[in-house]
């Protein structure tokens, strides 16, 4: 699960009168009041009718998500006080997040010495609904079953001191949902290559006979060096629909990333979930949602228009090979779509081909270098490097342009101010250098000499990029401090 939402010690507000979902966003909320605004997409939310039976009597048209046991704020009162405490052989650390069945903490185990994310039910569900607790120990020993470096783990599943548990790997990083808002839109390659370690996630799974059935970015953890692992396998939650159902007929997931054919009844699929897999993707590449709608029918009418044909219009950044791939996996009808994980993989890596998202080498080049410092500026990473006699110095990453053949990795430092008094001295530093040169460039109105090294994107690599990195830091710190008499600005 992911990093601390609370700090340790604060108290946790438990007056929750249900769990939903936002009709709007498919966002989760736990409201405290009948009626609340969404954090996410500020529509408005109200709690479901007859919340205690776990029937949401939704009106006509209308969209209503709950549980299958709804919890109540009674049902915390056991649980409040918990951080600092012992639970079996969790020694319970801090507080991770509410799910609709229950809370998460960061825990650590006494007998192994490691951490890992507990979620804990509430003691009262077990007697209202003893089959609901059968349902959890089972498909926590589904989930179990399931390891792959895209999967986050379930290490064990069980009960201690009154407490039903399941104890997952911790993952500190950050949600996938978190980061496209903090972020925005993806570059295609990092995108897709995400996509893709989901798709091999599921395809882990389906190969099992699991489907995730509630797959979306709040579902899929980043860790520190950008690895999607996918969460909640057979945990989702229920949709109860209008009056034109039957009220019995439930669905699992969440309406915006439900494929249409769920909607008119066909029992769940793989493709179900390569269709929520494509939702994602376009989340990934976009930053918005392709499909939206306030009611269930509105919802399916935003399915049926198919904005998706005008995503090179609205986003004329993203290939064409890459929106193709997003047909494919968001195509109306399910056998249209990859048949499953394995197929979505597959597809997914011949669009991407050989190449690496820069981000993800990023990450390899710079792991293990702690005075190096980088962050994702629109399509540019910006690369902070402090040197041992306490200058600093910033690169810039980035890709050209060109055409995909002819398509570099420009890798560039900003020296100093290109003073004509400096170009004698720059043409012959210029000419000292084998690999790379010095040039001038325009940036925010001014003329700035600027260190430059370029590379084939097709056959860059982590050490190459490290090695470029430093190279050009410390060539355009030194010219710095030539020209300019020892300043360090850059």
């Amino acid at each position: 699960m992911n990093q601390p939402a609370n700090k340790p010690g604060h108290p946790v507000n438990t007056e929750v009168l249900a769990a939903v979902f936002c009709e709007n966003c498919g966002s989760q909320l736990f409201l405290r009041q009948p009626t609340e605004s969404c954090p996410q997409c500020r529509a408005m939310v109200h709690a479901p009718s007859h919340a205690d039976t776990g029937i949401a009597l939704a009106p006509a048209g209308s969209l209503s998500t709950v549980d299958w046991t709804p919890t109540k704020a009674a049902d915390f009162t056991q649980m409040d006080g918990l951080i600092g405490r012992h639970v079996g052989v969790y020694h319970l650390q801090d507080f991770l997040g509410a799910g609709a069945m229950g809370r998460v903490y960061l825990a650590r185990h006494a007998d192994l010495k490691r951490s890992c994310a507990l979620k804990l039910l509430p003691p009262q569900l077990a007697d209202r609904d003893p089959d609901y607790i059968a349902r959890f120990l089972e498909e926590g020993q589904s989930a179990a079953a399931l390891v792959h470096p895209n999967i986050v783990t379930v290490h064990a599943i069980g009960e201690a001191d009154g407490f039903y548990f399941l104890e997952m790997e911790f993952v500190p990083g950050q949600s996938l949902r978190s980061k496209i808002e903090e972020e925005g839109p993806m570059n295609p390659e990092r995108a897709t290559s995400i996509a893709l370690k989901m798709a091999e996630g599921l395809a882990a799974a389906h190969r099992e006979g699991f489907l995730h059935r509630d797959l979306k970015p709040d579902n899929v953890l980043l860790t520190h060096k950008g690895v999607p692992k996918i969460v909640d396998f057979g945990l989702a939650k229920s949709i109860a629909l209008d009056d034109a159902f039957d009220f019995d007929t439930r669905l699992a997931g969440t309406p915006a990333y439900m494929p249409p054919e769920l909607f008119a009844g066909s029992p769940p699929h793989p493709t179900g979930d390569i269709w929520a897999l494509g939702v994602c993707y376009y989340e990934l590449l976009t930053g918005e949602q392709p499909f939206e709608g306030k009611t269930l029918a509105e919802l399916q009418k935003s399915m049926d228009i198919d904005p998706i044909s005008r995503l090179r219009e609205d986003f004329p950044d993203v290939p064409l090979e890459f929106a193709e791939c997003l047909h494919l996996l968001l195509a109306r009808s399910p056998q249209n779509r990859p048949a499953d994980g394995f197929a979505a993989s597959l597809l997914l890596q011949a669009v991407l081909g050989q190449t690496v998202d820069l981000e993800t080498l990023l990450h390899e080049a710079f792991e293990h270098h702690k005075s190096v410092t980088w962050r994702r500026a629109g399509s540019r990473f910006l690369i902070d490097l402090q040197f041992s006699n306490g200058r600093r110095q910033r690169c810039i990453v980035e890709r050209t342009d060109h055409a995909a053949a002819d398509r570099l990795l420009c890798i560039s430092s900003v020296c100093c101010e290109a003073d004509p008094n400096y170009f004698e001295t720059a043409l012959r530093l210029n000419a000292e250098i084998l690999h790379g040169g010095l040039a001038i460039r325009e940036i925010d109105g001014k003329s700035v000499f600027v260190m430059l090294d370029n590379y084939p994107w097709s056959t860059v690599d982590p050490e190459e990029i490290r090695r470029s990195v430093l190279e050009v830091a410390h060539r355009a710190d030194a010219v710095e401090k030539l020209l300019t008499g020892g300043r360090d600005v850059h």
